[in-house]
C-alpha cells in the first residue's frame, strides 16, 4: 500500500469538459479527446492516490478514472462493505452513469478481484459490457489464498508488507497514520481471504499483467485466470516486484495502451 504525490500533468486533472470528480472518482485525468475511460481499482489499503505515478505520463487518448473506495483517502469516514460482492454492487451503483464512453477496468491485486466481480455484475444487470478487463498481480478469484494475512498482529502485518515494499518506510515516523494504514490493509485483506466464488467467464477480453520479480504472485498464479474467460487471455510480465506498475509506470502505461488499442 504505497501512496504517491502527483506532479504537474499537461492533461486536465480532477475536472474535464466531460466529467468532474464525483465521490467514487478522485483525481480524474482526461486527455483532450478520450476514446476510452479506464477505471483504476487500487490494491489492498490503496486509494485513488495510489495511481499518482500514472498521472505523470498518462496515455494520450485514455481517460484515467481512479476509483476512491470507502474507508480510505477522501472517503476515510465511509464504512467498507462486508464483502467484495457488496463492494462491487456499491461501486457499480456509484459509477454506473460513467459508461457514456467505451470503458475498461484495471484492477491491481485486491482491485483485480473487485474488477472481476464488477464485470460479472455488469453482465447480470444487462448493462453495456466493458471493452476489456485488465487484472494485475492477483490470484484468480476461484483460487484459495494460501495464508490468512489479515489475522496477523500489527507487527506481523507490517513485516509481511515490508517484505515486498508494501509500505513506505517513512510511515514509521507517523505512528497514528501507520495504524490507520495497517487497519485499512487488514480490512481489505479480510475481504480477499473470504472471497472464493465459482469462476464465471467474463463477457469481454481479459488481459493479465504481473511483475517478473513479484514474491506474492508468480507467473503460474496468473495462468489460473484462464478459467475466467471462454477466450484466450493475454498474459504480460513486466520488470519489477508487486508494485511493478508504479515503479515502472511509463513501461506499464505503454504496454497497457498497446493492449487496449
Amino acid at each position: 500500500m504505497r501512496t504517491h504525490t502527483a506532479a504537474h500533468s499537461p492533461y486536465s486533472e480532477s475536472a474535464s469538459p466531460r466529467r468532474a470528480d464525483v465521490p467514487w472518482i478522485v483525481g480524474r485525468v482526461t486527455p483532450p479527446v478520450p476514446r476510452l475511460r479506464l477505471f483504476c481499482l487500487p490494491q489492498a489499503g490503496g486509494s485513488a492516490t495510489s495511481f499518482a505515478p500514472w498521472r505523470l505520463t498518462p496515455p494520450s487518448d485514455i481517460e484515467l478514472a481512479t476509483v476512491e473506495l470507502p474507508g480510505r483517502g477522501m472517503r476515510g469516514a465511509d464504512p467498507l462493505p462486508g464483502s467484495i460482492e457488496e463492494l462491487a454492487d456499491a461501486v457499480l451503483d456509484g459509477i454506473g452513469d460513467e459508461f457514456d464512453l467505451p470503458y475498461a477496468f484495471f484492477g491491481h491485486s485486491f482491485g483485480a478481484l473487485l474488477g472481476y466481480e464488477l464485470v460479472v455484475r455488469i453482465a447480470r444487470r444487462g448493462l453495456t459490457p466493458p471493452v476489456a478487463l485488465v487484472v494485475s498481480a492477483s490470484r484468480a478469484p476461484h483460487v484459495p489464498v494460501r495464508r490468512l494475512i489479515s489475522q496477523l498482529d500489527d507487527r506481523g502485518l507490517r513485516e509481511w508488507l515490508d517484505g515486498f515494499g508494501g509500505l513506505p518506510p517513512e510511515l514509521a515516523r507517523y505512528p497514528a497514520y501507520l495504524q490507520y494504514a495497517l487497519r485499512t490493509v487488514r480490512r481489505d485483506l479480510a475481504l480477499v481471504e473470504a472471497y472464493l466464488p465459482e469462476p464465471v467467464p467474463v463477457n469481454c477480453p481479459l488481459h493479465v499483467f504481473g511483475g517478473t520479480e513479484d514474491p506474492l504472485v508468480k507467473p503460474t498464479h496468473l495462468e489460473r485466470w484462464r478459467d475466467c474467460t471462454t477466450d484466450e487471455p493475454t498474459v504480460h510480465l513486466l520488470p519489477g516486484g508487486h508494485d511493478y506498475l508504479f515503479t515502472g509506470a511509463p513501461a506499464m502505461l505503454g504496454a497497457l495502451a498497446a493492449t487496449l488499442g
